[in-house]
């Protein structure tokens, strides 16, 4: 049996809102003032030292709020970071929690013009505020984001392509090879939209008037905030516009061509991306040998790819699955830490 974790936190939580221009974009009517839970090391209002960044961008249906609840047998991440630097894997760094949850459910993390431009919250709006309010060391290279499912595909996507905000980044289980973890998908969703005439907009109302969301529907539910992210249609409900054919569940090359271009597994392959992580001082991803969506088989492709190219980066596969993972920050966070203080 796992140990419970009865310590509270060293540190402290602070509770910062922004009121971003860059999410005011979306369309789905979600809030433009957003929540950031920053956790303040032990020691810091008695000192004068300054700090890493560390940000924790979370998965699908999650919220960066959620890693701050307590847990049964386990630990939230504040205590999870206490025990790395009592155990002096890592030393005290700043971490921020971001609040970027949808009304599909969350995000990828990248701009979209029906869920919000979430790459430009984080990069040009969280970080600069951030960095006027906290004794952070400042500069890229000493900040680090990391993430796990969604949030690791936000995490190397934002290497890949933001790499001029961010130091280090450490990616756990991330959306990639979209033809293996996304398309079995397509027919399930469209079975089950089947029930509803086929209507998104009539899931979503019939969504909306219950007070619990089945699997099935979750999964829908994804599918769409996948559509709402690789391939906006702000002109049609929700701004969702999928990438199959309603009748018969065949591709929509155009369509799919413009997914497949927010793939890793795809866009490793352009030399600004590879410019960008070979300037990344840590690269770290991992998945679960037993990931039940798939996920591993595209983090193998981009490793070898990796390899391939000669970008640095640090592999780890390891004998699980894809839910209930966070000790895997075990490994990440003292990494990001090192690369980011080394």
């Amino acid at each position: 049996m796992p140990i419970h974790r009865f310590e509270r936190p060293r540190g402290r939580l602070e509770s910062l809102e922004i009121e971003s221009t860059a999410v005011a974009n979306n369309i789905l009517g979600d809030p433009t003032r957003r929540t950031v839970m920053v956790y303040l090391p032990e020691g810091y209002d008695s000192s004068k030292e300054s700090y890493p960044l560390l940000v924790d961008i979370v998965g699908y249906t999650g919220s960066g709020l959620g890693h701050l609840n307590w847990k049964a047998f386990g630990e939230n991440v504040p205590q999870q970071v206490d025990r790395l630097i009592a155990d002096g894997k890592m030393g005290p760094a700043i971490i921020a929690f971001p609040d970027c949850f949808t009304a599909l459910g969350g995000n990828q993390y990248i701009n979209s013009s029906v869920l919000g431009n979430w790459a430009d919250f984080l990069t040009q709006e969280m970080v600069p505020e951030l960095e006027s309010r906290y004794r952070l060391t400042g500069g890229r290279e000493h900040r680090g984001l990391f993430g796990k499912s969604s949030g690791g595909y936000g995490a190397i996507i934002h290497g890949m392509l933001y790499a001029e905000h961010w130091g280090a980044v450490a990616c756990h289980s991330g959306d990639m090879s979209f033809d293996l973890c996304y398309r079995p998908d397509f027919p399930k969703t469209l079975m089950h939209l089947a029930g509803h005439q086929g209507s998104i907009d009539a899931f979503m109302t019939s969504l909306a008037s219950k007070r619990k969301i089945s699997g099935n529907e979750m999964e829908t539910l994804m599918i769409l905030a996948m559509a709402a992210t690789y391939d906006p249609a702000p002109e049609l409900p929700w701004g969702v516009r999928l990438p199959v054919k309603s009748e018969t569940c065949e591709l929509d090359e155009e369509a799919w061509t413009r997914w497949l271009a927010w793939d890793p597994a795809q866009l490793i392959e352009r030399e600004d991306v590879q410019s960008n992580l070979r300037s990344l001082k840590g690269l770290f991803i991992d998945c679960g040998s037993e990931d039940q969506y798939s996920l591993v088989f595209g983090a193998r492709t981009l490793k070898q790819r990796l390899e391939n190219l000669g970008i640095e980066h640090t592999y780890e596969e390891f004998p699980d699955n894809h839910s209930s993972v966070d000790y895997r920050m075990d490994v990440s966070l003292p990494f990001l830490y090192n690369k980011l203080t080394g």
